[in-house]
């Protein structure tokens, strides 16, 4: 494949300085704090790296608590323990089994069934299932309906009572600019454009399912994202899985931060190429990994590696924390190797006018050699796109599974990406988009200060609109899902294994149409809950997170 490598080979540039230092208390490094000197001593973390940020960078984990840590621990020990006797009683009959198991006339095949997977879904996630998969029952805006539901046999099944719980806060819907919403421009313009084109296209854009709206849209994301070209998918997911491996193949390495989405994981997988993971946003460690890739080259027979593809995202939707991206670039020119940025949370999300994490920087469009972002979110729709040189547009729309199998976007979504996006550009006539972009920075930084204040361990960057408050014991998770609902607070919470297994936590998503009223009202009742579940663990200890302790070992996934 080599048009596409052209076309990134066109970006390089001069290498720059990747140095760190410190400022601020001598404590200061890659933007982090290692310890505050008091509680209430304003700390500006900084980052001075080469000339390369032209902002603030203000990131913070603090350190999980030993004795909650061991608690934690306690806790699923317990539940495992209580797990097997469990196990044990099912299969003497004495309790009822109502998981799906393998059929005894099938006990000599090859199982069906993981047996610790099984394990934790019959024995942990079912205690705390009620806190997932809540039917809502009107627009995902800053309030929904929810349909209320019981059990009676805990958790294996629910029993709906009929009744509907009203104007429920929603905190949890990645609704950052408020576009999801039943009234308005938008919601006007996709119900004509269904009158006139209707509800699908009932082929791929290949063959009869390439509409003038779906040209109407790729132009417009590529001026958005100030791109020679773009292209538009049907599915967010999909626009990662199915193009990553026409990107890279075998013989190419992709360098991936250990917590990529699931859709990147799978896409690198699925393509062949061999997978070197790198500790989260810590530019030693990507470094590391690159200059090993260049000086020994592929395993065995020590050939350069055909392309050297970094794989990261503009925000981690579970750590609420932004990528290096002037690190990342800055090492991506120096070695020499390509860029695939996944703009999903990001994009609408940061920079002044809502562009992404490139504007947010003020670095060039250039520097990226895939700029991929999703429609869900932001924009209030479904799909996604991929943005950058023209010959690697021209490409995709050759090889990528996506474009060549997938049905084309539904014509109201289509219009639902364009109305929004044309108003966060201001194309139409309004500041109503500059407006909602800035509302939503608004309501993050007072969010975040907010709990912070409270006393509650928050990760992530003070930017970021995803907002982790750590809960880590297993017993917590279902206990604030539920005390949150019965506040008319919706919420999403997080454990094992989409989290670290002592990291479990709620998941705030903020929205421009959060008004001021609706997060004192969440603030509040989130308080309360803190001080119920004794959920308050700062103590202000912030550790660094390139200062974790970094072994070298890397992983690596092969296709012989």
């Amino acid at each position: 494949m080599e048009r596409p490598e052209r076309a990134a080979a066109a970006l390089g540039a001069q290498p720059r300085a990747n140095g760190c230092s410190g400022v601020a208390h001598g404590a200061l490094r890659n933007g982090y704090v290692r310890g505050l000197p008091a509680p209430d001593t304003q700390v500006n973390q900084i980052v001075h790296n080469g000339g390369l940020y032209k902002r603030p960078f203000n990131e913070a984990f603090e350190e999980t608590p030993m004795l909650v840590a061991v608690l934690t621990y306690v806790g699923y020990g317990v539940l495992t323990l209580f797990g097997y006797l469990r196990d044990f009683m099912r299969q003497w009959k004495i309790e009822k089994c109502q998981n799906a198991t393998e059929r005894a006339e099938q006990k000599d095949f090859v199982p069906l069934y993981q047996d610790f997977e099984n394990f934790y879904n019959r024995n942990l996630y079912t205690r705390i299932r009620d806190s997932w998969n809540r039917p809502i029952c009107s627009v995902p805006g800053a309030k929904v309906d929810m349909m209320e539901r019981v059990s009676h046999d805990y958790n294996w099944t629910f029993t709906y009572t009929g009744r509907v719980i009203k104007d429920i806060i929603n905190m949890g819907s990645y609704n950052y600019l408020g576009f999801a919403q039943k009234a308005g421009t938008c919601q006007e313009a996709a119900a004509e454009v269904l009158s006139q084109y209707g509800a699908g296209v009932c082929s791929t854009r290949q063959e009869m399912g390439n509409l003038d709206k779906h040209e109407e849209l790729e132009e417009l994301v590529a001026r958005f994202l100030g791109v020679e070209s773009a292209m538009a998918y049907g599915m967010g997911f999909a626009t990662n899985s199915m193009n990553i491996p026409a990107l890279v193949g075998k013989g190419c390495l992709i360098l991936s931060d250990e917590l990529n989405h699931a859709s990147l994981v799978l896409g690198a997988r699925l393509s062949g190429a061999t997978i070197r993971i790198f500790k989260h946003n810590n530019m030693q460690s990507l470094e590391k990994l690159l200059k090993d890739a260049i000086v020994h080259g592929q395993p065995r027979t020590r050939r350069p590696w055909k392309k050297i593809l970094i794989l990261v995202e503009g925000i981690y939707s579970m750590e609420g924390s932004i990528v290096r991206l002037p690190e990342v670039i800055a090492l991506k020119k120096k070695y020499k190797s390509y860029l695939y940025l996944d703009e999903a949370h990001s994009i609408g999300a940061l920079g002044p006018s809502g562009r992404g994490v490139v504007e947010y920087f003020g670095l060039s469009p250039e520097d990226v050699d895939v700029m991929m972002g999703t429609f869900t979110k932001s924009f209030g729709a479904a799909g996604g796109y991929i943005g950058g040189k023209k010959e690697l547009i021209d490409y995709l729309r050759t090889y990528s599974h996506s474009a060549v199998y997938a049905t084309s976007l539904s014509p109201p979504v289509v219009e639902q990406v364009i109305t929004s996006m044309k108003c966060i550009m201001g194309e139409d006539g309004t500041t109503v988009g500059k407006a909602r972009v800035q509302q939503l920075a608004e309501n993050t930084r007072y969010f975040r200060r907010r709990l912070k204040e409270m006393g509650f361990i928050i990760y992530g960057n003070e930017d970021s609109p995803v907002v982790p408050l750590m809960l880590y014991m297993p017993a917590k998770i279902g206990a604030f899902g539920r005390e949150m609902l019965k506040r008319n607070i919706g919420v999403v919470v997080v454990g094992f294994p989409a989290t670290p297994i002592i990291e479990s936590r709620a998941r705030f998503c903020l929205s421009a149409a959060h008004t001021k009223e609706m997060l004192d009202t969440a603030l509040k009742e989130i308080d309360e809950v803190g001080d119920l579940l004794q959920l308050k663990y700062s103590r202000h200890r912030l550790v660094p997170l390139l200062d974790r302790p970094f072994d070298e070992t890397t992983y690596e996934e092969t296709e012989d």
